[in-house]
């Protein structure tokens, strides 16, 4: 069993257990649930660089990646830095998330935010909309083509935008659906946890026109986000390298900074 597969395994058991604590009808009276929503699509195809920057306070495969930093404080320094959205992990067993941290970055943002879990069925997407997210990640291994593009149908039926993650040619041809907003590249293979650029270079050749996408995994510098501009790349989705640092609101400040006078 790769990491992976043992993840899907524990969410199911997490959300039977989630659902007897929290009921839909009870998730549906969140005082977010009828707030309006910004678009990352938008944002992204109106950004020149399109940077989604990321609260993650650790990782399976890196550890312990920040455990002091607050989700309102980093919002507040991601948005005055001028990124085009904020992604936030709300796994708790694998990456140290929480809802509240989502909640807590909401308040302090006006752009777009990803909540960043693992979205297996329509409960999972009820409960982003409760805490206020403005997209959702389904991620292509993580499901059936035909359970994906369901739960993609029904996030836009909420008002939710879809962001498609894929990790090869073969799920971008199986996956890709007309519910989807954005289309993200990881370059990070789940199973191995290496990562090449190269992966999005390759994937994004047989990506329809047209439609917004982005680089995720592996984006740690100025020279790389020049690099993947060249194909066309609209956004890019940057955690670690932020996160590991003391200030990662200021760590992305002297980042865009940096990228503006490239």
């Amino acid at each position: 069993m790769d990491i992976l597969e043992k993840i899907i395994a524990y969410k199911h058991h997490e959300t039977q257990k989630r659902k007897e604590e929290v009921s839909i009808q009870k998730l549906e009276t969140s005082s977010l649930f009828g707030s309006a929503t910004f678009s990352l699509k938008e944002q992204l195809t109106n950004s020149p660089f399109g940077i989604i920057a990321e609260f993650k306070r650790r990782s399976p495969s890196k550890g312990l990646i920040n455990g002091k930093a607050k989700p309102a404080e980093v919002a507040k320094g991601y948005q005055a830095a001028g990124v085009s959205a904020m992604s936030v992990l709300t796994d708790k067993e694998f990456f140290g998330g929480t809802q509240a941290d989502l909640e807590a970055a909401k308040e302090s943002l006006a752009i777009p935010i990803l909540r960043k879990d693992f979205t297996l069925e329509e409960y999972h997407i009820i409960e982003a909309k409760s805490m206020g997210a403005d997209a959702v990640l389904l991620i292509a291994a993580a499901m059936e083509p035909k359970k994906l593009k369901e739960l993609a149908a029904f996030a836009q039926s909420l008002n939710l935008e879809v962001l498609l993650e894929v990790h090869s040619l073969e799920e971008l041809h199986d996956y890709y659906n007309e519910y989807v907003g954005v289309l993200g590249i990881n370059n990070r293979n789940l199973k191995t946890f290496e990562v090449s650029l190269e992966t999005s270079v390759k994937i994004q050749a047989e990506i329809p026109k047209g439609q917004v996408k982005i680089s995720e995994s592996g984006i740690s510098s100025i020279e790389n986000i020049q690099y993947l501009k060249q194909f066309g790349f609209d956004g890019f989705l940057i955690g670690e390298n932020f996160m590991k640092t003391d200030d990662p609101g200021e760590a992305c400040k002297k980042f865009l900074t940096s990228l503006k006078k490239s």
